[in-house]
């Protein structure tokens, strides 16, 4: 197997850490005359889910495997005809990259996805969006009983349980190495000849099925189907695994049948607004959460305005709902990307500024309600405060799409620790007082369940969703982090 290496792992941007990072997402097809481009494509259209490094792994009937994995961002590392010719071939899968587990901030390219292993009938390569939560128990004993790890990556664990499987397919090896798998795995896989997908049995990451002319697609989101305009089929079932071959798709359900728990920030946050999730639009929800919002915290203003761009769905639903107007109080930099200059001391002091800026003309005298997903940290939310008052505005109020997020997630998402996150130390009138806004306003948990299609809100015996970071009641109990002394909520919280 060939690797095509490129050490370009571009600087953190320096503003960016007062947000969750987006865990991965994962891209195959097979069946097609070029695999390679079309993955690249799919992957261009995941960004949003990772933006720390990507890879590529094909077959070729006449070359064999091959990959080529960059840091960096897909449009400046696979879009050249002379990495996609490295990796020739009708099948692939991709993965674009967040380091939620492993060694942070990708800097070693051992790390970065997908992973190849050979086995005894043959090869195959696997690519993972979440997190595995028994990883450090499952990686001790495969050392101890001889595997040899090449990265620091939670999913390497997979293939490892695949070569100690005396399956005699690689998705019978798969379905055993899964079976011991605890957490949250939307896991892309091809051998020469198959494409696998399979979704842990809660469903807590996405996964989709799309057709492409004669040939078939996995992928984290819709919005990766409609970049290669290719038919949206339907979601992999949780707990389903399918095989996809030029005869067509195999399906089949390995996993004790269990409940789902979809993540609920994927419709609050992570997913592109223009995919769909349930059947549900992801724009027309997140526009559905600013209305909960308005109903449930009003306030006399004179603008909403969304704090770009994660916050403009939810302002335009909190401004039909309310009837205050919609205006586009601060302007986001689109050129400013993570490769923008080195993060000295002065540029640091500048703050979001380089990054967003208000609107004077709009903001001046009025009183403003900015509208955001979330606070984590609550770092940027004071910096733009600070500009919003500097413009002029009379009032500042925050509106925010999302329950405080008080706890850590374990399946697949990049976020601090605990006594980090804002909401985990402080009371809502804590929160405003230290952002220093007029008034600060969370949807409640109810609320965004209401939004998301659950008209009687959150049912506590047995929640739809998973929303750990909110409630913090975890549908699968963090192993690794419970040994490592993460203390879970107790009955007085």
């Amino acid at each position: 197997m060939s690797n095509v290496l490129k050490r370009q792992m571009p600087p953190a941007h320096p503003f960016d850490d007062d947000k969750l990072k987006e865990e991965c997402g994962v891209f195959g097809v097979v069946g097609v005359a070029n695999a390679a481009s079309v993955v690249a494509l799919g992957l261009h259209a995941l960004q949003h889910r990772g933006q720390e490094a990507g890879g590529i792994v094909t077959h070729d009937p006449e070359q064999g495997f091959n990959s080529a994995r960059r840091f960096g961002l897909v449009r400046d590392n696979f879009t050249d005809e002379d990495t996609l010719a490295t990796v020739p071939g009708p099948i692939g899968i991709g993965h674009v990259r967040y380091s939620t587990a492993g060694s942070k901030g990708a800097t070693q390219i051992r790390d970065v996805q997908p992973f190849f292993g050979e086995f005894s009938m043959g090869g195959a390569a696997i690519a993972h969006n979440g997190n595995i939560t028994n990883a450090m128990a499952l990686r001790r004993e495969l050392i101890e009983r001889g595997s040899i790890f090449q990265s620091s990556s939670d999913s390497e664990c997979i293939i490892h349980l695949m070569a100690r499987s005396m399956g005699r397919s690689i998705p019978d090896r798969m379905e055993e190495a899964l079976r011991k798998v605890e957490g949250a795995f939307s896991v892309v896989a091809m051998t020469r000849t198959k494409l696998i997908g399979c979704r842990d049995p809660l469903g807590v990451r996405p996964l989709v099925l799309g057709q492409l002319g004669d040939g078939w697609v996995l992928a984290s989101e819709t919005c990766a189907l409609d970049i290669i305009n290719a038919k949206f089929i339907r979601e992999i079932e949780p707990g389903e695994m399918v095989v996809i071959t030029e005869k067509g798709v195999e399906s089949n359900h390995p996993f004790r049948p269990a409940k789902s728990r979809f993540c609920i920030f994927e419709h609050v946050y992570f997913s592109r607004p223009d995919s769909i999730l349930g059947g549900r639009s992801v724009y027309e929800t997140r526009e559905n959460i600013g209305r909960e919002l308005a109903k449930e915290n009003p306030v006399d203003a004179d603008l909403v305005c969304p704090v770009p761009d994660s916050g403009t769905p939810a302002a335009i639903g909190y401004s039909l709902q309310s009837g205050i107007p919609y205006a586009m109080g601060i302007i986001r930099n689109q050129y400013m990307g993570r490769t923008f200059i080195e993060p000295t001391e002065s540029i640091r002091n500048m703050g979001v500024r380089l990054k967003l800026n208000v609107n004077r003309a709009l903001i001046e005298g009025k009183r403003v309600i900015l509208v955001d997903d979330s606070v984590v940290r609550g770092t940027t939310s004071r910096k733009i405060k600070d500009m919003i008052l500097d413009a002029g505005a009379a009032e500042v109020h925050f509106r925010i799409a999302s329950p405080p997020t008080a706890w850590p997630c374990f399946y697949g998402v990049d976020t601090p620790q605990r006594e980090k996150l804002l909401a985990a130390t402080m009371s809502e009138d804590e929160m405003r007082d230290h952002l220093g806004v007029d008034s600060l306003k969370f949807i409640s948990l109810n609320g965004l369940y209401r939004a998301v299609g659950e008209a009687k809100g959150r049912d506590a015996s047995a929640p739809k969703y998973c929303d750990a970071c909110f409630s913090g009641e975890y549908p699968v109990k963090p192993a690794d982090m419970l040994e490592q002394g993460f203390e879970m909520k107790t009955a007085a919280e």
